[in-house]
């Protein structure tokens, strides 16, 4: 037994000489860290980007030549046959050693002109700056845009509706170039504080927004974001290993009940000119304008505003000419609304559909432009989660949902005049997870189908028959390393949560799988409103981290608790609201009980791990359920929902200046003193999303509770802590403390 000063350290946890990473294996039927983060032996086929042309006739995608080099290729739907485009010797500029590496593209309407994004740059999550290019097929010429702008400044560059002009943005500011010369600067107080058309962090983390501005219909005009930040605190990153002296990063990052930017929407004359603001009430710091489009005509734009607790929608139509604007619906909830991305405009802009949870179940609506007549589509104790797309022609309603499976998706259809029954295309022989990515006229869409550890298969298809018609992206290299490797069995089933309710759960056996023997479990938990886990489908290289550890003798399961997003209906995911992580640390001690229950599971070797919101709830459920749980690894977790964005946390917690009760029920730092077991804190110091703050608040805790620990921190690393041979190292650490703690069968600590 260690000494009382022992067990009160805080252990750095570093790779000892004498336990290196593990060798890359030879033999093709088992896992090793370095053979899933550190080769290619797993790496998916790509598709594309393929974009669609003609409403759906052909496609266009990147394709190698000969030469190796990448070159843009149009192919007929429905024959097959391939035409050379743009060659990879069109995509080189004068004076170029090589060809633009295309990340994305766009065409004119007219496919005379191709957009170019290139040489891009990381803006938080995604990479959205970069350069632009136009290579025009009539004339031949390369040309890059905002040659006045520093490079790899520019963001999301569209096409005007005649192809003649491009829109973008530069540095908070927003431009327009004529193709045939001259720039136009439509906005000119862009600064740090000030920004036109793209986001702050907290609107691109939490609101999906990043693109700020939308050309109208006519061409004529631009509608536009502007957000005010200049009220916003400044949280900052400590960069200590660039230099010799430590750099300070600021970033204007609002904390829960924290002050937000100010957030309006314009519009202005392409040619330039004042910008006509919309007239939308209330105050701009305490509401959210969550999406904004042109609705279906160049008079009118569509608005979605949140209130700031995000329990009541406003869809609200605004004249484009004075900024008059108008309610036309309201969705409220006792708990949050959410944002709806499927609106669709129908019958030349009379009617829309529209998404929503109002009679419990997420359905589709068809709603007449003034709000009044509002018909459900899709009917049922189900719910859809997502429109395919809308056929007026035909009369479909294309969606998908999983009626009697919520870990699967598959494809429906309906009748838009309501008639008759709803039909499934999906293959009644491919039980799993099925996307689509149709084209504008329905008739043809890429189906991506995939199952737990079986990689996904692309595969173009006729929509409304779901007739095959190619392969487009067959993973089968991929395919034949998975089968190769040893595997055990894999089990979907339920188990009840704290109230009874059955909960989504798999669980990975090890191969060779003895049901008289005990294993050690680990769980792998997320548990929040943002992702669900237990799914049927491809998990990439998660699902082989698991199968790793199934190989080396352990069982692996996850549990889906209340409050995650499966469609399970509006109940079952917003029981959680005002109290993020109470109910859900009782819903997986629930179904924990259930497994520990199994004549196979070792109940003195339980584990748990998760990454940010899974960080959180290991650590919840290690030191609230000490007779459970023995061994925990917290990746970049919260620790306390005040530590954490406006946005994200208010949506689901309420504000924390009137619910400070529920943030400190939720808390692990509440329960520190708790802990019992054997715990790995893993968080980036560099991380801009779940600040390294979250875990020495937490280290803190764990002091004044005298409770020993382990941590291992990852200098200057972001949310995802990547990069070079980060993965490597990080899920080597996380093996080898699984296999100190759990294989070896220590007891639970008194």
């Amino acid at each position: 037994m260690r000494s009382l000063v022992a067990r009160l350290l805080v252990v750095l946890l570093l790779v000892p000489a004498s336990a290196p990473f593990a060798a890359q294996t030879t033999d093709s039927t088992r896992l090793s860290v370095p053979r899933i983060f550190g080769s290619a032996d797993f790496q998916s086929e790509s598709f594309g980007p393929a974009r669609w042309l003609g409403g759906g006739s052909a496609y266009t995608t990147l394709e190698r030549s000969p030469t190796g080099a990448r070159e843009l290729v149009r192919i007929d739907t429905e024959r097959g046959t391939r035409q050379v485009l743009v060659t990879a010797a069109q995509l080189t500029p004068p004076g170029a050693a090589g060809p633009l590496a295309v990340e994305s593209y766009a065409w004119s309407g007219d496919l005379q002109r191709l957009l170019i994004f290139t040489n891009s740059r990381r803006v938080w999550r995604q990479n959205t700056r970069g350069d632009y290019w136009v290579f025009d097929r009539t004339t031949g010429a390369l040309r890059q845009l905002g040659r006045f702008a520093r490079p790899s400044t520019l963001m999301f560059a569209k096409f005007s509706p005649d192809g003649g002009r491009v829109a973008y943005v530069v540095e908070n500011d927003l431009y327009v170039e004529d193709l045939a010369g001259g720039v136009t600067r439509l906005t000119h107080d862009g600064s740090r504080t000030i920004i036109n058309g793209t986001f702050d962090w907290v609107y691109e983390e939490e609101l999906d927004l990043r693109d700020g501005f939308r050309w109208s219909p006519d061409g004529r005009r631009l509608a536009y974001w502007q957000l005010d930040a200049s009220g916003v605190r400044d949280f900052y990153l400590v960069r200590t290993t660039d230099s010799v002296y430590a750099a300070v990063e600021p970033i204007q990052y609002p904390k829960a009940g924290g002050t937000n930017s100010a957030g309006r929407v314009g519009v202005v004359d392409a040619a330039g000119g004042a910008t006509t603001w919309l007239a939308i009430d209330g105050d701009p710091r305490n509401q959210y304008i969550a999406r904004m489009e042109w609705a279906a005509s160049s008079d009118e734009l569509v608005v979605q505003r949140l209130n700031r607790l995000q329990n009541r929608l406003d869809l609200m139509l605004a004249d484009a000419r004075t900024g008059a604007v108008r309610t036309v619906l309201v969705e409220e909830d006792r708990a949050w609304v959410e944002v709806v991305d499927d609106l669709v405009w129908l019958d030349q802009g009379r009617r829309f559909t529209w998404v929503s949870e109002r009679d419990g179940w997420t359905h589709v609506y068809l709603v007449s432009r003034d709000g009044r007549e509002v018909r459900d589509l899709t009917p049922g104790d189900f719910d859809v989660t997502r429109i395919v797309g809308v056929d007026p022609r035909g009369g479909w309603l294309y969606y998908l949902a999983s009626p009697g499976a919520a870990t699967q998706r598959y494809l429906w259809r309906a009748r838009l005049d309501g008639r008759g029954r709803p039909e499934r295309l999906s293959p009644a022989d491919q039980p799993g997870t099925h996307g689509y990515n149709a084209s504008p006229d329905l008739r043809w869409a890429f189906h991506t189908y995939s199952r737990f550890g079986a990689p996904p298969v692309t595969t173009l298809v006729a929509l409304g028959t779901h007739r095959p018609v190619r392969v487009v992206a067959g993973n089968r290299a991929l395919s034949a390393r998975v089968s190769a490797l040893a595997r055990g069995p894999v089990e979907f089933l339920q188990v009840p949560g704290a109230d009874g309710t059955m909960l989504d759960a798999w669980i990975m056996k090890p191969p060779g799988f003895d049901p008289a023997r005990r294993y050690p479990v680990l769980f792998y938990v997320y548990g929040g409103p943002a992702t669900a886990t237990v799914t049927d489908a491809w998990g990439g290289n998660r699902y082989l981290w698991h199968l790793l550890l199934t190989q080396k003798g352990y069982v692996v399961v996850s549990v889906d608790n209340r409050g995650t997003p499966a469609p399970r209906g509006r109940d079952f995911r917003k029981a959680i609201y005002g109290q993020l992580g109470v109910l859900e640390t009782l819903d997986q001690g629930a179904a924990a009980e259930a497994v520990a229950a199994m004549p196979w599971a070792d109940r003195s070797r339980f584990g748990i791990w998760g990454w940010s919101n899974g960080g959180f709830m290991s650590l919840n459920l290690l030191f609230q359920r000490a007779d459970l749980y023995g061994t925990a690894i917290a990746v970049a977790p919260v620790t306390h929902w005040k530590y954490y964005d406006t946005i994200y946390t208010e949506r689901y917690n309420g504000l924390p200046q009137t619910n400070a009760e529920g943030y400190d029920r939720g808390s692990p730092i509440t329960y520190a003193g708790g802990l019992r077991g054997n715990l790995l804190l893993i968080h980036g110091t560099g991380d801009d999303n779940v600040h390294y703050q979250n875990t020495e608040a937490l280290v803190n805790a764990l002091i004044d509770a005298t409770r020993p620990f382990s941590l291992m921190a990852y200098p200057n690393r972001t949310h995802s802590i990547s990069g070079g041979t980060t993965s490597v190292h990080l899920y080597g650490l996380m093996e080898r403390y699984l296999d100190q703690h759990l294989m070896g069968g220590s007891p639970l600590a008194p």
